[in-house]
């Protein structure tokens, strides 16, 4: 594992939602990424660098960003529904979230392989990928925010360690 001076280092299973705010930071990196790189190629086609940084985004989003939404939607919320009812309507607002983000995440996959597989992007296409990029961004923005300040404090107040120690469980073997 790389070291980055003053950087906090990542958090383990026996932290799990540590582990969900880390991937926070890592989604909030990639969705940077597909966000400026076609803001900045638009009408051309991807330099070797763009190219690979868009490759590596979308590899997380289908692999880590995948996990990420299993950890929350088979760990930790039916746990919250269990143990804080009073959730229920943030968490049916964050499983919304989940689904319209894959059906972007899908759409702008589609989208840079068509560009990068033919070297440009037609206009329409151009703005249809601004414009989902940019959908992308405002929900991830509203719903990083709700799971960071509201979810994650409430699962920290009313979870207690066992139970905490079993989602780590759980997150451990999603990534074995």
């Amino acid at each position: 594992m790389a070291i980055q001076i003053g950087a906090k280092p990542d958090s383990g299973f026996d932290d799990p939602l540590g582990m969900l705010k880390d991937c926070h930071r890592r989604i909030e990196s990639f969705l940077g990424i597909v966000c400026v790189v076609v803001e900045r190629a638009q009408g051309r086609s991807l330099t070797t660098e763009e190219r690979e940084a868009v490759l590596a985004a979308l590899q997380y989003f289908r692999s880590g960003g995948q996990r990420h939404t299993a950890d929350e939607e088979e760990s930790l919320f039916p746990r919250l529904r269990e143990f804080a009812p009073g959730s229920l309507e943030e968490i049916g607002r964050l499983e919304g979230d989940h689904r319209e983000a894959n059906d972007l995440h899908k759409s702008v996959e589609d989208l840079y392989s068509a560009w990068i597989s033919h070297g440009v992007l037609r206009p329409a296409k151009t703005r249809q990928l601004l414009s989902e990029t940019g959908r992308l961004k405002r929900l991830y923005n509203d719903h990083i925010q709700v799971e960071e300040t509201v979810v994650f404090t409430r699962a920290a107040q009313v979870l207690d360690s066992r139970t905490i120690a079993a989602m780590g469980t759980e997150f451990r073997a999603r990534r074995q």
